[in-house]
């Protein structure tokens, strides 16, 4: 039987890893061979050489939407990222290459368009970001997760298949996850998730209600890298984490609310377990606006409590946690009547489309 090779691109941020993550063990079922090129230094390459696949690292340069000094000597980086893409490809000879976007999956998806392999592009927000519009033009397909999504993508080349999940975070354990945290109690667990590279302004706004929280509930919160703080160590009910993964499910199954971002593969995370959330997406000033869009459309469907973040402060915090508690119900019920598809095997349809036969 031929091998079948597919190169898997993507990085940055976990979302923009962990839906290709969720993608691995269908792909290794469907009989490929896997490899990923990301960034040398980014945090998608521990997260992959855990997965055991082989992986290359690439030099990636920031696409930016505005003027920076930093654009000038970035763009060496990404015709150098091009080039190393272009010479990998030819070694690797995938029969498809999957990006889930980040700066780094813009060069892989121009060497591929330039070997005339095929390029599946997965979108995960309401608006297509910079790399993805970029990238767009050379793909044969795009997926994408939300709806509203559809009228970004050029005719004829979308697909709304859902957003991949990983299948493990469907199967934590309460127990396993209290274990993990060091709970002593039953008091209901908040959630809190800042993002793979953190929230200063939530970790903080979190931190100064504390001592009104650990009254009713206990708090698990995922503050990111370099975020820890040692002062908060030894409070009871309270702990913290910079990054999880093998323990995620559990302290998913753990949390009774969620306190969140609004990144598009946590938000279907959330959707996929039927967790009363509070969204605080990012501000405009600090981002495209993908997130305050992610989290509207959330909102109108009755899955989410949304907070602005222009609005964060100690009071309103609180405020918006005890109402989301006390109206849990309503969201939980919202969300089992979701028909939202995890993405998977949709996912996995439309590579094995368009991976089979391809010309030389």
């Amino acid at each position: 039987m031929e091998e079948k090779v597919l190169v898997l691109t993507g990085g940055g941020t976990s979302g923009h890893v962990t839906p290709n993550i969720a993608l691995l063990p269908y792909l290794k079922q469907e009989g490929y061979t896997i490899h990923y090129i990301g960034s040398r230094s980014g945090m998608e390459k521990e997260l992959i050489m855990k997965e055991g696949i082989p992986y290359y690292g690439i030099s990636a340069g920031k696409l930016r939407r505005y003027f920076d000094f930093r654009n000038f000597t970035d763009v060496f980086r990404v015709a150098s990222g091009f080039l190393q893409a272009y010479s990998l490809l030819g070694k690797l000879k995938p029969a498809a290459v999957f990006s889930k976007g980040g700066f780094v999956s813009c060069p892989v998806v121009w060497a591929a368009w330039m070997r005339r392999i095929p390029v599946i592009i997965h979108e995960s927000d309401i608006t297509p970001g910079l790399t993805n519009r970029l990238s767009m033009p050379f793909a044969k397909a795009v997926c994408y997760t939300f709806p509203e999504t559809a009228r970004y993508i050029p005719e004829g080349k979308g697909i709304r298949t859902g957003m991949p999940i990983r299948q493990s975070l469907l199967k934590g354990d309460r127990r396993t996850g209290r274990e993990i945290c060091g709970f002593s109690d039953t008091k209901p667990v908040i959630m809190v998730i800042g993002g793979s590279l953190g929230s200063e302004n939530i970790n903080n706004a979190v931190r100064s209600i504390l001592d009104r929280l650990l009254k009713d509930f206990n708090v698990c919160h995922i503050c990111g890298k370099g975020n820890v703080k040692e002062e908060f160590n030894n409070l009871k009910g309270y702990r913290q984490f910079e990054y999880v993964n093998e323990e995620q499910p559990h302290l998913y199954a753990l949390a009774d609310l969620v306190v969140s971002r609004a990144g598009a593969t946590v938000l279907h995370e959330l959707l996929a377990l039927k967790k009363p959330n509070l969204l605080i997406p990012l501000s405009r000033a600090a981002s495209r606006g993908d997130q305050i869009l992610n989290a509207a459309s959330f909102e109108k469907q009755g899955y989410s409590k949304v907070l602005p973040e222009e609005e964060l402060n100690c009071g309103s915090l609180t405020d918006a946690i005890y109402d989301l508690w006390n109206n849990a119900d309503r969201y939980t019920a919202s969300m089992k009547k979701s028909t939202h598809d995890i993405g998977v095997q949709s996912v996995i349809e439309v590579i094995r489309k368009h991976s089979d036969g391809r010309p030389e």
